[in-house]
């Protein structure tokens, strides 16, 4: 019985480990879409990374809002790593594709708190009208 407890209390207090994620960076998707992240929206826990790949040269990741005001750009053409620490929505872009629609959202801890300041965001071209989309998917 004494292991039983000791298996117990061990398996329940190991610490949970953060997740990897990928997202690719995308000239097309298989349904045709032009210039697009693999994953527009994704779910996430606080301590879990994201690494978005390019798959073709010219794009990079830059976030625009965060719930704590993250800086964050990456280099063209190179892979692009972040641990996400801070609950809420992260909306990020492509900066050579943004007016094309290539954006996406980060939801960290199934925090949208912040989603009326993301609304109010800076967005051209196509990602007018997607970024109102991916909001209202939140909804």
């Amino acid at each position: 019985m004494k292991s039983i407890i000791t298996a117990v209390t061990l398996l329940l207090s190991s610490p949970c480990l953060a997740g990897d994620m990928s997202i690719e960076m995308l000239n097309r998707d298989a349904d045709g879409n032009k210039m697009v992240f693999s994953q527009e929206i994704i779910n996430i826990s606080s301590g879990d990374t994201i690494t978005w790949v390019p798959t073709s040269k010219g794009h990079n990741v830059e976030i625009i809002n965060s719930p704590n005001g993250t800086d964050f750009k990456s280099k063209t053409s190179r892979e692009a790593k972040l641990t996400f620490t801070t609950p809420g929505i992260y909306y990020y872009l492509c900066t050579p594709h943004k007016s094309m629609g290539m954006i996406g959202l980060v939801i960290v801890d199934g925090d949208t708190s912040n989603i009326d300041e993301i609304a109010k965001s800076k967005a051209v071209g196509k990602s007018k009208k997607k970024l109102k989309a991916l909001l209202s998917e939140l909804s």
